[in-house]
C-alpha cells in the first residue's frame, strides 16, 4: 500500500475510530510535512532553533549545541532525521561535546489536531521531544518571539505530545504527555506515561487533539490522557491562543548521565499534519437537539473574603453540559454534567464586596439557557494579614501585605510584594514541616495567590515565600497559621548555621562543611530558576551537569534556612 492510500485510509479512520475518544473531530489537513524530498529541511516549514538562551547553556542543564548543520537535521527515503551526536562544536564562543537540532514549525495555530508518524531513540542521557508552545512566548533565539513574544514561560503554556528518556523509574518502552501552566509553576504536575510496544524499534503515531473545552492525547489512535482543568483561567487554560510544533533531542541535564560509550541517536519522523477547520461534532449527539438545559439553578456554597463557591446544576438531554460564569468583568467557562451539581469556585476576589454573578449553559449541540442572576457578598478582610518588611533572606524596601483566608476545608494565602525596583517577578509559597515549595495559582501585578487544599479545622503550618526576580530572591520571614483560627510570625532570622563552609568558587564537585546535619539543598540560577535540588545532601556533591555562572544555594537545616552566593567554573 503507498503512502497517499495510508494517508487517506488514516483519515477516514480518524472519523470513524475517533469520534467516541475527543470530543471535537478535526479532520481538514491544513498543513503537513511528508519529508519527501532528500536533503536539507524544507526551511519555509521551519526553523533551527540554535541561540543558548541562557548564554552558556540550553535548560535543564543540557549539554548540548543545537545546531543547523545538515548532519544533525536532514530528509532522507521519506523520513526526517533528527541526529544527536557526540562531537566538540564550538558555537557562539562556547564550545560543547554533544550537537543536535531543535526545530520550530513556522506555522502556529489554535485548536486542531497533530498527528506525528514517529520513532524515537532510547538510551541513557537521549531525550527526544515532540511538543508545543505558545507562539507569545518570550524565547531567544524562537522563530516566533521577535514578533509576538509577550508572555514568559509557562504563562504561555506548553503542550508535551511525546517526552521518552526522562523517567529513570518507568521500564524503557514509557513515555509520557503532559501540560505546563503557571497553575503548577511549570512544574510537571498533569501528566500521563504510557507503555508502547517496541518503543525504540517501531514506528507509532503520537497524536495530540486540542478543542476549546480539553486536551487530549492519542497512542496509534488511542486516547490514554485527556487534560480538561474544571476551571479554566489564564493558570490553568493558556490555550486558546496559537501554538506551534518543536521537534528536538536533548542530552544530559534531567535525562541523567550520558554514557561514556554514546556515539550517536538519531529520532525518526515520517510526517507531521495538522488538522483544523472542521465543523465540531459535539460526542454523543444522536439526533438533532433543539432545546436549551431546562431547570438551571445556582446558590452560594462556601464564602470567604476573596473567594465564593456557586452550586450549579441543570437538565439536558445531552448530558454534557458548559456553564458560564460572567461576575465582575471576568467570564469563566467549565464542563460538567446533567442533573449532577457542579462546584464552581470565584477566587481573587474584593473583601467586603458585593458581586452580581450571571450564569448561563449551554448543551454540546450549542442550546443555552436564559441566563440567571445571584448576588454574593464576600467576608471582610481577615484578622490574619498585614504587612511587613522583615526577611529571611535578602532584604525589602517597602515590604510586602499577606492575607490568610480559610475557605471551606481550603486556605487561600496572598503575598502581595509591594517593591517596585524588581521586574519580572515570580512567588513561590515555602512550607515548613514538611518543606515544600508551591507555585502561585494566580498572579498578577506582584500579587501572588497559592491554595492548599484539604486541611483540617485546627491544623498548623508555617509560610513564608519566595519572591524571585532577575538578579537574585528575597524569601519573606515565616508566619505560623493554625487553620481557621489565627497566625504568628515566626523564625528568627539572625542565627547561622553554626560552622558552615564551602569552596566557592566550585568546579564540578560541591564540597561543603558543616556541624549542623544539612536536611536540603537548592541552587536557582540568576533568573530565579531551581536547577539543582537534593534531601540528601552528602559530603561533597556532584554538580557536574550543572553548567558555569553564579547561583543562589539555599540551604535548610532543623531550624534554618540561609542562602549564599556559588560560582561553579
Amino acid at each position: 500500500m503507498n503512502r497517499l492510500v495510508l494517508f487517506l485510509t488514516f483519515v477516514f479512520g480518524i472519523e470513524n475510530s475517533i469520534f467516541s475518544q475527543v470530543d471535537v473531530v478535526y479532520s481538514k489537513l491544513v498543513w503537513s510535512d511528508e519529508f519527501d524530498a532528500n536533503g536539507a529541511i524544507e526551511s519555509s516549514k521551519w526553523h533551527h532553533q540554535t541561540l543558548l538562551p541562557n548564554g552558556n547553556s540550553w535548560y535543564n542543564g543540557e549539554l548540548q549545541h543545537y545546531t543547523d548543520l545538515s548532519s544533525n537535521s536532514f530528509s532522507n527515503n521519506g523520513m526526517l532525521n533528527i541526529v544527536a551526536k557526540k562531537e566538540s562544536y564550538t558555537n557562539q564562543s562556547v564550545t560543547k561535546n554533544y550537537t543536535s537540532a531543535r526545530l520550530n514549525s513556522k506555522f502556529a495555530f489554535t485548536y486542531g489536531r497533530v498527528d506525528v508518524r514517529a520513532k524515537m531513540p532510547l538510551g541513557a542521557g537521549v531525550w527526544p521531544a515532540i511538543w508545543l508552545l505558545g507562539q507569545n512566548i518570550i524565547e531567544p533565539g524562537g522563530y516566533f518571539s521577535a514578533q509576538y513574544g509577550t508572555t514568559n514561560w509557562p504563562a504561555c503554556g506548553e503542550i508535551d505530545i511525546v517526552e521518552c528518556g526522562i523517567f529513570p523509574s518507568e521500564p524503557s518502552n514509557y513515555f509520557a504527555s503532559a501540560i505546563h501552566t503557571t497553575s503548577s509553576s511549570g512544574s510537571t504536575v498533569n501528566k500521563r506515561g504510557r507503555l508502547a510496544n517496541n518503543l525504540g524499534t517501531d514506528f507509532h503515531v503520537y497524536s495530540m487533539n486540542w478543542s476549546p473545552n480539553q486536551i487530549t492525547f492519542l497512542l496509534d489512535n488511542v486516547a490514554y490522557y485527556t487534560y480538561n482543568p474544571g476551571v479554566k483561567n489564564a493558570g490553568t487554560w493558556p490555550f486558546d491562543k496559537p501554538q506551534y510544533i518543536l521537534l528536538n533531542i536533548a542530552m544530559g541535564g534531567v535525562a541523567g548521565s550520558v554514557p561514556s560509550t554514546f556515539t550517536q541517536a538519531a529520532m525518526e519522523i515520517d510526517y507531521v499534519r495538522i488538522y483544523q477547520k472542521q465543523d465540531s461534532i459535539p460526542k454523543d449527539t444522536i439526533s438533532k437537539d433543539t432545546l436549551p438545559p431546562q431547570n438551571v439553578t445556582a446558590r452560594i456554597g462556601n464564602i470567604s473574603s476573596t473567594a465564593i463557591e456557586l452550586i450549579v446544576n441543570a437538565e439536558d438531554t445531552s448530558n454534557q453540559l458548559q456553564y458560564s460564569i460572567n461576575y465582575n468583568s471576568t467570564a469563566l467557562v467549565t464542563n460538567g454534567l446533567s442533573r449532577i451539581e457542579k462546584s464552581i469556585k470565584l477566587y481573587n476576589l474584593n473583601p467586603n464586596t458585593d458581586y452580581p454573578i450571571e450564569i448561563s449553559v449551554k448543551d454540546s449541540s450549542g442550546n443555552q439557557s436564559i441566563p440567571i442572576n445571584i448576588n454574593a457578598k464576600t467576608l471582610p478582610i481577615p484578622s490574619c494579614s498585614g504587612n511587613s518588611n522583615s526577611a529571611l533572606q535578602g532584604n525589602f524596601s517597602n515590604g510586602y501585605n499577606y492575607l490568610f483566608d480559610p475557605f471551606g476545608n481550603e486556605l487561600i494565602i496572598q503575598y502581595e510584594l509591594l517593591d517596585t525596583d524588581k521586574t519580572d517577578v515570580v512567588g513561590f509559597l515555602l512550607t515548613k514541616s514538611p518543606s515544600n515549595e508551591y507555585g502561585a495559582s494566580n498572579s498578577a501585578n506582584n500579587k501572588f495567590t497559592f491554595i492548599q487544599k484539604g486541611i483540617s479545622v485546627g491544623a498548623a503550618q508555617d509560610y513564608a515565600v519566595k519572591f524571585a526576580f532577575a538578579g537574585g530572591n528575597t524569601i519573606s520571614n515565616y508566619h505560623t497559621y493554625k487553620f481557621s483560627e489565627n497566625c504568628t510570625s515566626s523564625i528568627n532570622n539572625s542565627t547561622q548555621i553554626s560552622s558552615f563552609s564551602f569552596q566557592n568558587p566550585t568546579d564540578n564537585i560541591l564540597q561543603l562543611n558543616s556541624r549542623e546535619t544539612i536536611d536540603e539543598l537548592k541552587l536557582y540560577n540568576s533568573l530565579g530558576k531551581m536547577m539543582y535540588h537534593t534531601t540528601d545532601v552528602k559530603h561533597p556533591l556532584d554538580i557536574s551537569l550543572l553548567p558555569s555562572g553564579i547561583y543562589q544555594m539555599l540551604i535548610r537545616t532543623q531550624n534554618q534556612i540561609q542562602s549564599f552566593k556559588l560560582v561553579k567554573n
